[in-house]
């Protein structure tokens, strides 16, 4: 069953070298129950971790049922650990946070056995004599009943091998002998125990008793001959799990939820963390949406598909090119572009400028446009109240007008302006309808404007012979480049521009470009604000590193345990990857429902536009989750890699 030939193992403190074992050669029979007996540092800890392949030798064979073990992974291990071997330590090694049932079955989870939990659960502690006691907390229980419930859990996965390090070490007389009485009732059922014990009394209690000193057998003596047994002899046979994934993942989540509430402040902190860069997320996100959103609606408010014709050369920043000759727009021009350009829907001739507007015994200063009816398509003016003015009125330059809503509060309040009579620089004017609202653009108030007819402002109201501009919408923005070379020709042409000609006399600016431009600075912005929040998120998931780290510290013993009874590297990566996504999660939902919140709160106080789309929501809540998984990797990783035997010693 175990054999070893030469076994040896050498500590290495600094420079020094400990020899715990020297060439040590035993043999044990399946079915046997040997004591290990020495004084303190005379190897006998040492040679019981080596057999139950919770340490490896530094020289020496070391064969379990025939099968040399010395060159096993360590997930190899865990699995001959898991199926044929259970651990009685002196110090129990129950998980504080779990009942004693809980504790028992523990082991089932790394086999993949959870449906055997109830009966297993039961029928243990049932033997042990602890069934009133399977809700009670290790901190609940006597010492003599702690390890009632380790030696339950050491059998829980029906084990061939049972080693017990000192299982009497910390009980008193009475839990001594009952613990002893259950180590031979196991082994006359046929399972090999092995022992160690510095009493002597104890150790005459087993079959064969084995003395040790400086790392080397001092005798082995047989005390009872070996009854005859029926144990299994061969290690390779075992039983797959049955265990659903949904099962074994519930159960890490159950156990990640359990440590969290477990160290309350400590999450706490970790959730506040995600919990501040997912809001900042959303909140920015719904900041910068809502931006673009309100520029789009701008945007909208000025016509698709326009260019818009001026005299004289291109503008930058507001301010025109230096041109030494000027030639003016009529609206015969127009007429001509509408005409002779394919490639159009309508154009409309515009003359703007600044008017006092008075009604009654108020006043209000405003920009004025006189335009032709084409505009109320071109500009999306359809008035919301009354209509407007017609080509007719436009030709015998009548005196109406459409007032923009900023004009409309300011002179009328809540009063309807339909029908009244206002005066335009001391001309007045019929009102007949109200602009729809466009809102702000920029430093302008789109709102705070008068419309009246293309020729009344011409020849009534500003004296002006020539047009300021010419709006003109193309039937496809894709052709933009020819119309524009078209109409540039033509303008030529008609205003007798010499070919010689340096100046630029006529520009045309494409809206749609002006639009695009506004659109990319918007998205920009949108970009740079999401990225400023993220920032935040990542300081939130070094917090989760941090703390991970720490509890990887504070519960290295547990981790040594959960190797001990056969959890593999990916069990404790899993379990420790599940602590910080939990975290990540809890973070990001109140992350998002603070982020909602606080858009709300900020849109109603402030007055901004802000748009809370759910693509925004699943990018924090997504990159929360990640952050979680990211920076949770490191210290989960930390973690699977541990000794068990050097985790289990940890302080």
């Amino acid at each position: 069953m175990i054999s070893v030939q030469n076994l040896s193992k050498v500590y290495r403190m600094g420079e020094h070298e400990v020899h715990a074992l020297s060439d040590v050669s035993l043999t044990i029979e399946p079915g046997d129950f040997v004591a290990i007996m020495g004084p303190s540092g005379s190897g006998k800890s040492t040679l019981m971790q080596i057999l139950g392949l919770l340490d490896t030798p530094s020289s020496g064979s070391y064969k379990l049922y025939g099968r040399e073990v010395a060159g096993l992974s360590d997930d190899e291990l865990a699995i001959l650990r898991r199926e044929k071997i259970g651990f009685i330590f002196q110090q129990f090694h129950l998980l504080s946070r779990m009942t004693a049932r809980e504790n028992v079955v523990l082991p089932l989870f790394y086999s993949q056995r959870l449906e055997q939990s109830g009966p297993q659960g039961d029928r243990l502690l049932k033997m042990v004599n602890l069934s009133s006691h399977e809700s009670h907390r290790p901190n609940e229980m006597s010492g003599g009943q702690q390890q009632r419930v380790a030696i339950a859990r050491a059998l829980v996965n029906e084990p061939t091998i049972i080693f017990a390090d000192e299982p009497t070490g910390n009980l008193d007389s009475k839990s001594e002998h009952e613990i002893i009485e259950i180590l031979r009732s196991l082994n006359s059922s046929g399972i090999t125990v092995i022992m160690v014990t510095h009493e002597d009394e104890i150790g005459r209690q087993a079959k064969r008793l084995i003395r040790m000193r400086d790392g080397k057998v001092q005798s082995d003596t047989r005390l009872t001959p070996i009854e005859p047994t029926t144990a299994p002899v061969t290690p390779d046979k075992t039983t797959p799990g049955t265990s659903s994934l949904s099962a074994t993942l519930g159960l890490h989540l159950v156990q990640a939820m359990r440590t969290l509430i477990g160290n309350k402040v400590r999450s706490a902190l970790s959730v506040l963390g995600i919990l501040i860069g997912v809001a900042a997320v959303v909140a920015m996100l719904a900041l910068g949406r809502g931006a673009q959103v309100a520029i789009e609606s701008q945007l909208s408010s000025l016509g698709s598909n326009l260019l818009v014709l001026r005299s004289g050369p291109s503008r930058m920043g507001g301010v025109a090119m230096d041109s030494t000759v000027r030639y003016g727009l009529d609206p015969d021009d127009g007429d001509a572009i509408k005409r002779e350009v394919g490639g159009l829907r309508d154009v409309a001739p515009n003359v703007s400028g600044r008017a006092q507007v008075d009604f009654k015994n108020r006043n209000w200063s405003t920009q004025v446009l006189a335009t032709t009816p084409s505009y109320e398509s071109m500009r999306a003016a359809t008035p919301i109240i009354g209509r407007f003015f017609t080509e007719a009125e436009n030709r015998s330059r009548s005196r109406v007008a459409l007032l923009g809503a900023t004009v409309v509060r300011e002179l009328f309040g809540r009063d309807s302006p339909i029908g009244e009579m206002v005066r335009l620089n001391r001309i007045a004017f019929q009102v007949i309808g109200i602009l729809p609202e466009k809102g702000a653009s920029g430093w302008r108030d789109q709102d705070d404007t008068i419309v009246i007819p293309l020729a009344t402002g011409m020849y009534r109201l500003f004296g002006k012979q020539e047009v300021d501009s010419i709006d003109i919408e193309m039937l496809d923005s894709a052709q933009a480049e020819t119309i524009q070379e078209d109409i540039l020709m033509l303008m030529k042409q008609r205003h007798r521009v010499p070919a010689t000609s340096t100046d630029e006399a006529f520009s045309v600016n494409n809206m749609a470009d002006i639009q695009k431009a506004m659109s990319q600075s918007s998205q920009t912005l949108s970009l740079l604000l999401a990225a400023i929040a993220a920032i935040s998120l990542l300081v939130g998931g070094i917090g989760i590193m941090n703390i991970m780290l720490v509890s990887v510290t504070e519960r290295t013993r547990e981790i040594g345990l959960r190797k001990a009874i056969g959890a593999q590297r990916i069990d404790i990566l899993y379990q420790f990857l599940t602590e910080s996504l939990v975290i990540s999660l809890v973070g990001g939902t109140a992350g998002v429902v603070l982020g909602v919140s606080a858009t709300m709160l900020l849109q109603t106080t402030t007055g901004w536009t802000m748009q809370v789309s759910l693509s925004s929501i699943a990018l924090a809540f997504g990159f929360s989750a990640s952050i979680g998984v990211i920076f949770g990797l490191y210290p989960a990783r930390k973690a699977s890699y541990l000794n068990p035997i050097t985790a289990l010693r940890h302080d």
